[in-house]
């Protein structure tokens, strides 16, 4: 049982409108239901450049507002998948720009947990997690729920 001035820090939910993105975030959501906890469903973007790294700041703003248009239209279908139906739920969900593991690190250290979807290749290459769910396991300032999709197998 919470109180008016017990605020639990949310459920952060990395998102890219993958199947495996949409099953942490139909995760997130029951867990969120179950617990009374609000869910921010995150969707992280950025420019790949040769190093790798986002360039924050050097996107063209007419580029920005397109894609993060679209971006937008992703994390809204996203939700509409996840929880059609959740009533009672607090699910936020927000478009950022930078590396996605990056920013999900950063936003750990306000959640109260993360959750994101693993992403594999088929096979034996499919038991082991993607890059972003690699690093959010090894340096989130949070506990870390990875989701398998039923597509994982």
């Amino acid at each position: 049982m919470t109180s008016e001035g017990d605020v639990r820090p949310p459920v952060v939910v990395g998102v890219d409108g993958s199947e495996g993105s949409v099953a942490a975030l139909r995760w997130a959501v029951g867990y969120g239901a179950a617990t009374g906890i609000p869910v921010r469903a995150l969707l992280v973007w950025h420019y790949p450049t040769a190093a790798g790294l986002p360039q924050v700041g050097h996107v063209p703003e007419v580029v920005t507002e397109e894609v993060e248009g679209q971006e937008a239209a992703t994390l809204r279908e996203a939700i509409a998948k996840a929880a059609p139906d959740a009533p009672g739920v607090d699910i936020a969900g927000e478009v950022r720009y930078g590396h996605p593991a990056q920013v999900l690190i950063e936003e750990s250290g306000r959640a109260g947990l993360l959750v994101v979807g693993r992403r594999g290749h088929g096979g034996f290459l499919g038991t082991h997690l993607g890059s972003v769910s690699l690093h959010c396991v090894n340096a989130a300032e949070c506990p870390v729920v990875v989701v398998h999709s039923p597509a994982d197998g």
